[in-house]
C-alpha cells in the first residue's frame, strides 16, 4: 500500500497543509523550524496503534477543534496482490484499488473511506465473522443437556476475537477436549460439535471480525493490510570498547525517563550485535573456550562487515569484534583497499568524529530497518544524513533507493546531495509563515522563496560539478571559458546568439561563471586538470591582474588569459563593451520608479562622464553610494544584465546600437583567435601533461 496524497490540519504549527501528492521516494526540503519534522510526525498518526495527544493540537485552532476535525488523512493506492486479497475475502464487493485512511480529534481509532464502493452498515448474519461464528457455537451449546452444559467453560466464545491463530487453536482444543470427555456417552453432541472443530486452522484464516459488511472490511484492513509508518529520528554514536557487564545491566533496566540516556546507548550496541547476529549468552558460554570464541567472533565480524559495506562509500572497511579480559568487547576497524591491502587497523574510538558518526548511523539505520522486517512500510526519516560528508550522503541515498524498492520512503533534508529526484511529488518544499507560525508545503517547489530553494538549486546545478570531474569530456570538448561573474557569462552567451555571426560564434560558448573572483583560479585548475582546454577572461583591475599572476604560476600561458578590451584598449568590465546610452536605457528602465522618486527623470551619459570614473559601472556605483541614505542600497549589476539578456532572448533589444554589437563582435574575434592559436600549438606538440595524466 503506497501513500499517494495526504493532508494535515490543526497539528502543532500546521493549520492546513493542503492536499499534497507524494511519490515512492520523496524529500522534504526546508529551513530549520519550517515544519519538516512536524509533517513526518503527523503522518505517524495514521498508524493503527497511535493516539492523539492534546499537546499536539494547534493552539491557534481551539475553536475549530471543539467539533470533530480530520487531523491527518492519506489516500493510498493498493497493490494488485492487496486488491486480490480483499476480493477473496469479500467476493461480492467491487475491486478496491484505492482507499482513504484518516484520524480525527474525537474518534480514538483510525477510520476508512472507500470512495465509490458502497458498504452496508446493517448486521449481516451471512458474514463469516467471529461474532456470527461464536453466536452459532453458543446456540449449539444451549441445546446441550444442562448437566453437561454447566460444566463447559464458554468464556472464550463470549469474549473478544483471539489475538492470533495460536490462541484460537489452543482455546478450541481445550474446549474440544472438555466437551469430548463430558459428552463421551452422547455421540450426537460430539458429532454436532465436530462441524465447528474440524478444519479449525482454515476456519481461523477465513474468519472476519465485525457484524456488518463495513466493520468487517475495516477490521480486516486494520488486521492484515493497514500500512505502517516507521519514524527514524536520532542516531547515537558507537564507541570502541563495550563493557558487556554494563551493557547487559542497562538492557535489563526498566524503561523510563531516569534511564533514557543509558538505555539509548545500550540500544545502539544492541543494534551492532543484531547485525552481527551475536548472542551475548553464547559469548558468556564460550569465553573459557578460545577456539569456539574465536570462531563465533569471526563469523559475527564477517556478517557485520557484509551488512555495512553496501552503504559505505569509498574504500571498503572491515569490522573486527574482539573479546578482551574484563568482559570487554572491542570494535576494531580496518581500511580495505582496491588492491586487497589492509591498513589503518585500530579501535573505532580512535577514528575521526565524522567517521564514528557515519559508522554509527549506518549500523543503527540498517539494524532498525532489518529488525522491523520492513516491507511495504512507509519510512519517515528526519535528517538521515546530518553531519555526513557528501560522498557518504550519496551512500545513504543509495541505501534509501534500495529501501524504496519494497517500501515508500519520505525524508527531511537540507542537503543537495540527498536530493536525487526533482519530479514534483518526489521533492516537496516546507516553508514557515513566521507571523502566523504556520507551515506551508509547496508541491510546485519552484514557487518557494529563494532562501528555501538554495539546496535544491545547488542540486539542480550538480551537472556543472559532474562536468568538471567527468574524465571522458576533456580532450574532444569545446574549450572552457571561465569568467569572473555571472554577468560576464550572461552577456557572452546572449550576445553570441544575438550577433548570429558564423565567423565568430562558437555555438554555443562553453562559459563557466565563477562564484566570486577568488573562485577563478581553482575553477580553472580543476577544469585544466581534467583535460579541458581552459581560457580565462579577466577584468582590467588590480585584483584580476593578481589572479593572472597566480594562473601563470600554475602554468597557464598568456595565450589562455584574456583581458577585457575594446579596440585594443583595456576596459574595466564587460559592461563597457555596451555603449553608455544603450546601457543607461536598461538602467533607466530597471530603476525607473526609484529614479523618479529621487528627482531623476533619466540618468544621462553626461552625468556618467562627469563622475570621471574609468568605467560605467564605477560611475553608477558612485551615484548609488551618494543615495545610500535614500534607500538605494547598492547598484545591482546582475539585475541590469538580466534585463538586457532577457530583451535579447525576446528579440526586443532594438535599443542596442550597432556600435555595441560591433564592440562585442570585436571581443568575440579576440576569443576565437586565441582559441585557434592555442589549438594550433596543441596540435603541434600533442596532448598536454594535464590531458595525459588526468585522474583515473
Amino acid at each position: 500500500m503506497r501513500l499517494r496524497k495526504f493532508r494535515v490540519r490543526a497539528y502543532r504549527c500546521i493549520h492546513d497543509s493542503g492536499e499534497i501528492r507524494v511519490g515512492d521516494l520523496a524529500a522534504f526540503v526546508g529551513r530549520n523550524e519550517s515544519g519538516k519534522t512536524t509533517i513526518l510526525q503527523a503522518l505517524t498518526l495514521l498508524n493503527k496503534e497511535e493516539r492523539v495527544s492534546e499537546l499536539d493540537l494547534c493552539d491557534e485552532m481551539t475553536e475549530e477543534l471543539k467539533s470533530e476535525m480530520t487531523l491527518v488523512e492519506g489516500e493510498f493506492a493498493l497493490s494488485a496482490s492487496e486488491t486480490k486479497l480483499i476480493k477473496e475475502r469479500f467476493p461480492h464487493l467491487p475491486e478496491i484499488t484505492h482507499l482513504k485512511i484518516f484520524r480525527t480529534n474525537k474518534v480514538p481509532r483510525v477510520q476508512y473511506e472507500f470512495g465509490d464502493v458502497k458498504l452496508s452498515d446493517e448486521k449481516n448474519k451471512a458474514l463469516n465473522s467471529w461474532e456470527n461464528y461464536t453466536e452459532k457455537i453458543l446456540d449449539f451449546v444451549s441445546t446441550i443437556p444442562n448437566h453437561i452444559r454447566i460444566q463447559l467453560d464458554t468464556k472464550f466464545f463470549e469474549g473478544p476475537p483471539p489475538k492470533n491463530r495460536d490462541e484460537f487453536l489452543q482455546e478450541m482444543t481445550v474446549f474440544n477436549n472438555a466437551l469430548n470427555m463430558l459428552a463421551a456417552d452422547e455421540p450426537y453432541i460430539v458429532s454436532g460439535w465436530s462441524q465447528f472443530y474440524q478444519n479449525a486452522e482454515k476456519t481461523y484464516d477465513e474468519l472476519l471480525v465485525g457484524t456488518t459488511e463495513k466493520t468487517a472490511l475495516e477490521n480486516f484492513l486494520l488486521e492484515h493490510l493497514h500500512p505502517r509508518f516507521v519514524y527514524f529520528s536520532d542516531y547515537k554514536k558507537i564507541y570502541g570498547n563495550i563493557n558487556l557487564d554494563e551493557y547487559i545491566k542497562e538492557i535489563k533496566r526498566p524503561e523510563g525517563l531516569d534511564y533514557a540516556e543509558e538505555f539509548d546507548k545500550a540500544e545502539t550496541v544492541r543494534n551492532l550485535f543484531y547485525l552481527a547476529e551475536l548472542d551475548t549468552d553464547k559469548l558468556e558460554e564460550y569465553k573459557n573456550s578460545p577456539p569456539k570464541l574465536i570462531k563465533l567472533l569471526n563469523t559475527a565480524s564477517r556478517r557485520l562487515t557484509d551488512r555495512l559495506n553496501p552503504a559505505w562509500k569509498g574504500d571498503p572497511i572491515h569490522v573486527d569484534l574482539r573479546y578482551n579480559p574484563g568482559n570487554v568487547m572491542s570494535v576494531v576497524i580496518s581500511d580495505v583497499h582496491k588492491d586487497g591491502t589492509v591498513t589503518n587497523t585500530g579501535l573505532l574510538s580512535r577514528r575521526a568524529e565524522g567517521f564514528k558518526w557515519t559508522f554509527s548511523f549506518i549500523v543503527n539505520f540498517a539494524a532498525e530497518t532489518q529488525k522491523a522486517e520492513l516491507k511495504e512500510a512507509i519510512l519517515l526519516l528526519d535528517e538521515p544524513a546530518r553531519n555526513l560528508h557528501p560522498a557518504q550522503q550519496m551512500g545513504i541515498s543509495d541505501l534509501l533507493k534500495n529501501l524504496a524498492g519494497s517500501n515508500q520512503v519520505l525524508y527531511a533534508t537540507h542537503s543537495p546531495f540527498m536530493i536525487f529526484d526533482y519530479t514534483p511529488g518526489n521533492l516537496l518544499v516546507v516553508e514557515l509563515d513566521k507571523r502566523k507560525h504556520l507551515s506551508r508545503i509547496h508541491y510546485d517547489y519552484w514557487d518557494a522563496d529563494d532562501a528555501t530553494l538554495i539546496p535544491i538549486l545547488y542540486g539542480l546545478s550538480r551537472g556543472l560539478v559532474e562536468s568538471i570531474v567527468d574524465r571522458e569530456i576533456g580532450t574532444n570538448s569545446r574549450p572552457v571559458i571561465i569568467v569572473e561573474t555571472m554577468s560576464d557569462a550572461m552577456y557572452l552567451n546572449a550576445f553570441d546568439k544575438f550577433l548570429e555571426d558564423p565567423n565568430i560564434s562558437m555555438n554555443p560558448l562553453n562559459v563557466v561563471a565563477s562564484y566570486s573572483k577568488n573562485s577563478v583560479l581553482p575553477l580553472a585548475i580543476f577544469y585544466r586538470n581534467h583535460g579541458h582546454n581552459v581560457f580565462v577572461v579577466l577584468d582590467n583591475t588590480a585584483e584580476s591582474k593578481k589572479i593572472a599572476e597566480q594562473l601563470k604560476a600554475k602554468e597557464f600561458t598568456d595565450m589562455q588569459i584574456l583581458y577585457l578590451e575594446q579596440g585594443g584598449k583595456p576596459i574595466e568590465s564587460i559592461e563597457d563593451l555596451i555603449v553608455p546610452d544603450d546601457y543607461l536605457h536598461a538602467v533607466n528602465q530597471t530603476y525607473e520608479i526609484k529614479l523618479r522618486k529621487e528627482g531623476f527623470r533619466n540618468l544621462t551619459k553626461e552625468e556618467i562622464l562627469a563622475r570621471g570614473k574609468k568605467g560605467i559601472v564605477d560611475a553608477l556605483n558612485d551615484i548609488w553610494y551618494e543615495h545610500k541614505d535614500d534607500g538605494w542600497e547598492e547598484f545591482d549589476v546582475e539585475e541590469i544584465a538580466r534585463y538586457i539578456c532577457e530583451k535579447i532572448s525576446l528579440k526586443e533589444a532594438e535599443f542596442l546600437s550597432d556600435k555595441t554589437k560591433d564592440q562585442f563582435r570585436g571581443f568575440f574575434r579576440l576569443i576565437a583567435e586565441r582559441i585557434r592559436q592555442h589549438q594550433n600549438i596543441t596540435a603541434q606538440v600533442g596532448l598536454s601533461k594535464y590531458q595525459r595524466n588526468r585522474p583515473k
